[in-house]
């Protein structure tokens, strides 16, 4: 924030192989924050499909130059065949400071288009945490799944029609 006014959210998507050092950095320590420390959740979060990915970050950058860039939304878009048998958005997280500025609801619309132009208009599957449900239906997704326990966490399949 910059007295009190929210930053612009700069979004870039790119192949693991394009994203710079401290890029990764940033998108596993943001990962690590939401999943690993405020969910209480151990689980393998490096399991081998982010190199066959494409990255969307969402960072601010204090206009002054008087500070690092910092990571505020993050999605993994998988194409069809990797996570399922459809294209896929996971590991969507957002920074705890983010949350209720609708950051969240940007951050699925941006993985949603950018899913399109990466791959042309698909089915989407995901794997939403179950009380995310209602989050996700805004984005046209659709419940797909009985609830199952992954991590120690309920989830359900969801899927959004091409």
């Amino acid at each position: 924030m910059n007295g009190g006014t929210p930053l612009p959210v700069q979004w870039r998507c790119l192949p693991f192989d394009q994203l710079a050092g401290h890029d990764v950095y940033r998108l596993l320590q943001l990962r690590s924050a939401v999943f690993v420390v405020e969910q209480a959740c151990v689980f393998q979060d490096m399991d081998g499909l982010d190199a066959q990915a494409f990255h969307l970050l969402g960072a601010v950058d204090v206009a002054d130059g008087s500070g690092p860039v910092h990571l505020r939304a993050c999605a993994r878009l998988l194409p069809a065949g990797v996570a399922f048998a459809e294209a896929s958005i996971g590991r969507v997280a957002t920074a705890a400071t983010a949350r209720g500025t609708g950051l969240g609801h940007d951050l699925m619309a941006q993985a949603c288009v950018r899913l399109a132009q990466l791959w042309g208009p698909q089915p989407i599957r995901i794997g939403a945490q179950a009380h995310l449900q209602a989050f996700y239906a805004q984005h046209g997704f659709a419940t797909a799944s009985e609830p199952y326990l992954e991590d120690g966490i309920w989830h359900v399949e969801m899927l959004r029609p091409a």
